[in-house]
């Protein structure tokens, strides 16, 4: 009798090749960058409320000095030092001012504290101390009033623009983001679609859900967006000769 050829595994070659290409679909259909119908397209997105500030930014106010994060006890020294960083770098992006980054070592080594929070005691002289050194007409200050970094992620911010010679208050800020809010996840979300589709061919906004990092600079961002804005002067009509 004689054997056939047709071996076990040139049966199953078709079944694997239709396996191959439903999976090489489906991998290509999740990694798809958002459809225009996604939630971090179209929203609803969150809107911080609780804030105020001046109508636009006072022209005097030129250079800032921004304090290290508070994070006191929600968040330990490394984590809020990481934070000091995603804040610095979107509070420069906003280009409101001059930024000037007091960082941990520097604010130990002149205020004896690695950190101060804008609802407790400053050290004497404090403020006159920073416009002196630092040549600033401002100072920011941006506390931490929640902090989970496991899902859902959470972050509160208290934060406050003062100025150095009169101490007023030129902005507050004070609200909390909550990743299992819809809302605050569509809008964490659509913060990375621009920036993740113009290098990687993928929806790489969900782990903006899973980074405490990515999702505090969601966080930084929205948070001086409520800034007052800068608004420069009209330039004076010219005056026609008699």
């Amino acid at each position: 009798m004689r054997r056939s050829h047709f071996s076990p595994l040139r049966r199953l070659r078709p079944a694997l090749l239709t396996l191959a290409g439903a999976g090489l679909l489906l991998l290509a259909s999740g990694c798809q960058t958002p459809p225009y119908d996604d939630p971090a397209r179209v929203g609803p997105f969150f809107t911080p409320r609780n804030h105020s500030g001046d109508a636009s930014m006072p022209p005097t106010l030129r250079r800032v000095v921004l304090l290290p994060v508070y994070g006191g006890a929600l968040a330990d020294g490394e984590t809020a030092a990481t934070l000091d960083g995603v804040f610095a770098t979107e509070l420069q992006r906003q280009n409101r001012f001059e930024v000037v980054v007091l960082d941990r070592a520097e604010c130990r080594r002149r205020f004896g504290a690695d950190e101060f929070s804008s609802s407790a005691a400053l050290p004497r002289d404090f403020l006159a101390k920073l416009g002196r050194e630092f040549a600033a007409d401002a100072v920011i200050w941006v506390d931490l009033t929640a902090y989970r970094a496991y899902r859902p992620l959470a972050l509160g911010v208290r934060a406050k623009l003062a100025t150095l010679k009169d101490t007023r208050l030129v902005w507050t800020f004070d609200n909390v983001f909550s990743s299992d809010d819809p809302a605050v996840a569509n809008a964490a979300r659509h913060h990375f679609i621009d920036q993740t589709h113009a290098t990687v061919p993928a929806d790489l906004t969900p782990a903006v859900l899973q980074s405490p990092t990515r999702f505090a600079t969601y966080v930084a961002s929205a948070t001086f967006m409520t800034l007052p804005p800068v608004v420069l002067p009209t330039p004076a009509k010219p005056v026609k000769a008699r």
